[in-house]
Parts: C-alpha cells; structure tokens; sequence
C-alpha cells in the first residue's frame, strides 16, 4: 500500500508540473497609440483642384481647332 501510495505522489507531482504555465492564454493589455491630428489647412485641400481647373480651362480657351479654315478671307 505504501508503494502504491508513493507512487502516485511521484506521478501527482510529475503531472502538476507539467501544468505549471497553465492552459490560460495570459490576459495581455493592448496598446493604445494616438491618432496624430492632422495639419490644420482647410483652404490648402482645395488650392490645388482649383489651379488645376484653371489650367485646363486656359488650354481649352486657347484652343486653336475650331473647325474653321486658317486661309485668310478676302472680301
């Protein structure tokens, strides 16, 4: 009896630390990072769209392809 007694001390003990780090994942704290603000240029968001508009406009008013001849009218 004091054989089989010892016996499972010795696999009790052997078993537990098998366990030791647990089957738990372990609760871990997430990291929080800042969102940067942004630089505070309401108007320069829309300076750029607004030159490009121009230029193309300007192309266009520029335009010589009208359709018509390029001989000179006599009259």
């Amino acid at each position: 009896m004091r054989k089989l007694f010892s016996i499972a001390a010795v696999a009790m003990f052997a078993t537990s630390s098998a366990f030791a780090g647990s089957l738990v994942e372990p609760d871990v704290e997430p990291m929080i990072v800042e969102a940067e603000p942004e630089a505070a240029g309401g108007s320069g968001n829309i300076v750029i769209p607004l030159l490009l508009l121009a230029v193309v406009a300007a192309v266009i008013a520029s335009d010589d392809s009208g359709g018509g001849t390029t001989e000179p009218v006599l009259e």
